[in-house]
């Protein structure tokens, strides 16, 4: 069996790495010669089921609770699991309480413990919830890794499709290209940046509560930290917003005052795509399945619903082998 999977983010890669792990030959179709312009590559990375639980559907959790492992056996040691941490300021302290109410999972720290676990916030923060289990990884080094991956199972990169019917199914993981064409699916903005500095070390993620949409800091390793991400419904592409770039600096200000002084290197905005729910569905519409809707749980939801998606693939094939 022939598969062409359309788009080239974690989604249309995880669907190839599913297809391919089950024997079938697939052909990638993306007019990128990369990963760089997917809404993925602009990710968090973050493997954190139950910090999402504050704000989504059980579901999340159920079907992303096991997403560290099943990352740890596509790309063996690009999962770092050390964990989340969530904190809030001191005029803050009612929505961590708030928070801790609304997910499972975690254990709460007093001052000495946030020290011992991250040395760079002694004595920023009096309180915080701590998810042991879950992790994170690099977007970017894993979106690269991957496409390495592929290719060494002879998955093919091609940027246009000449013919579609050459081959025996079809999955459109083409994300935002896709609104207006899947019923019920919608854009949402996301802006981020990347700051660079060596005064602060951070091992996990830091999540800042946050008034309006949660704030997050990520470590990348060598100085470099990813902040993000905003939640706007719309589905404008254009440059950051002088707001929302104070907000997410205020937010890693309020983490670390040395923040202050980082460079900044990069911001992006993305275009998620979501259904009302805001949980991904891979569904077929005509003769082609469709995994769309991933919102802000790309990495986190992209190897479970994969499988969903291969699952449709391989449920035409009759006992004799044939397509139907």
């Amino acid at each position: 069996m022939h598969v062409l999977v359309r788009g080239a983010g974690v989604a249309g890669l995880a669907v190839a790495h599913e297809l391919s792990v089950r024997g079938a030959a697939v052909t990638i179709a993306d007019p990128r010669s990369d990963s760089s312009r997917a809404a993925s590559w602009l990710a968090g990375g973050m493997l954190a089921p139950w910090c999402e639980r504050e704000s989504a559907e059980e579901t999340v959790l159920l079907r992303g609770r096991d997403a560290i492992d099943r990352w740890d056996m596509i790309l063996p040691g690009e999962v770092h699991r050390n964990g989340t941490l969530v904190v809030a300021p001191t005029r803050d302290q009612g929505e961590l309480d708030r928070f801790a109410r609304r997910t499972s999972g975690h254990e709460w720290l007093g001052e000495e413990q946030i020290a011992a676990l991250e040395p760079a916030l002694a004595g920023h923060f009096r309180r915080a919830l701590f998810f042991a289990l879950e992790g994170h990884v690099n977007p970017r080094r894993v979106l690269g890794l991957l496409r390495e991956k592929l290719a060494v199972r002879h998955v093919a990169f091609i940027e246009q499709v000449v013919n579609e019917a050459d081959y025996d199914d079809v999955v459109d993981c083409t994300g935002a290209a896709r609104i207006g064409q899947t019923s019920g699916l919608r854009g949402v903005r996301g802006e981020m940046l990347y700051l660079e500095t060596t005064e602060v070390v951070l091992s996990r993620p830091v999540r800042l509560l946050h008034p309006r949409f949660p704030v997050y800091i990520v470590p990348r390793g060598d100085g470099l930290f990813m902040v993000g991400a905003t939640m706007i419904e719309t589905e404008h592409d254009g440059p950051i917003s002088a707001r929302s770039m104070m907000e997410l600096l205020n937010a890693a200000y309020a983490v670390h005052p040395a923040f202050a002084d980082a460079a900044v290197v990069e911001t992006g905005v993305g275009i998620r795509p979501a259904f009302a729910d805001n949980f991904p569905r891979a569904t077929r519409e005509h003769d082609v399945v469709v995994l769309n809707g991933l919102y802000r749980h790309g990495f986190l939801l992209a190897p479970a619903m994969a499988q969903d998606a291969a699952d449709l693939v391989f449920s035409r094939i009759e006992p004799g082998g044939n397509s139907r």
